[in-house]
């Protein structure tokens, strides 16, 4: 395997707090995910990305895009931080081969390598503190020609989120339907912004709109010498 580059986590209430949002969603998340997101037309765009081999996908909540990617994989790892969204997930994987991981992203460390890393709508849930030790650690997960796939909100939607002011990261507010209220981090970023972000990390970047509100991006770690 690689060497790991040393990864300096920084976690902070941040981070608790958005682990105790999903954890507490994780019972209608199906319904409010489904109302965000348009899953037809981005199950279209993820037919058209370069997923194959072992899939390791982040952040995979209650399973929903695990279902389309064990489909096109090899084998398939799913990893996410609340309990509650794996419980969903192995229901709506069982009988495939899935293997589950329960682990914080920004302080977990893999245990073996991957031909596609993909994750849906978390790469705006890291922020600009983390993300130097965040595609680190996409580069220590992948095997020598892997890839990067993901996709995410773009700057549009920033138009519905009630942001949260004076927080040490960017982040919003977040209303279940029993009323509660919590926060999440969220940083959009456009195409053009993260292409050169991830240039600048090391990687070989395409971003692209996928629709007007979503965005979709292919990295691979830049080749030295």
């Amino acid at each position: 395997m690689r060497e790991a580059r040393k990864r300096e986590p920084g976690r902070g209430d941040w981070s608790e707090d958005q682990i105790a949002y999903y954890r507490a969603r994780a019972a209608e998340y199906d319904d409010t995910y489904s109302a965000r997101m348009d899953m037809p037309r981005l199950a279209r765009t993820l037919d058209t990305l370069p997923i194959g081999g072992d899939v390791l996908e982040l952040a995979c909540g209650t399973g929903q895009w695990s279902r389309l990617l064990s489909h096109r994989a090899r084998s398939l790892t799913a990893l996410d931080a609340a309990p509650e969204m794996l419980r969903r997930a192995r229901e709506r994987m069982r009988g495939t081969g899935t293997r589950f991981i329960e682990a914080d992203i920004f302080t977990w460390e893999p245990d073996r390598q991957y031909d596609t890393v993909f994750f849906a709508f978390w790469l705006s849930h890291v922020p600009p503190i983390e993300m130097q030790a965040f595609w680190d650690l996409l580069q220590w997960a992948l095997v020598p020609g892997g890839r990067v796939v993901f996709l995410d909100d773009s700057p549009t939607k920033a138009e519905i989120e009630d942001v949260v002011d004076e927080t040490s990261v960017p982040a919003v507010h977040r209303t279940l339907s029993d009323g509660s209220r919590h926060v999440a981090v969220k940083v959009f970023r456009g195409p053009a912004e993260l292409t050169s972000q991830l240039n600048d990390l090391g990687w070989d970047a395409h971003v692209e709109a996928a629709d007007p509100f979503h965005l979709a991006g292919v990295a691979r770690p830049r080749e030295e010498g």
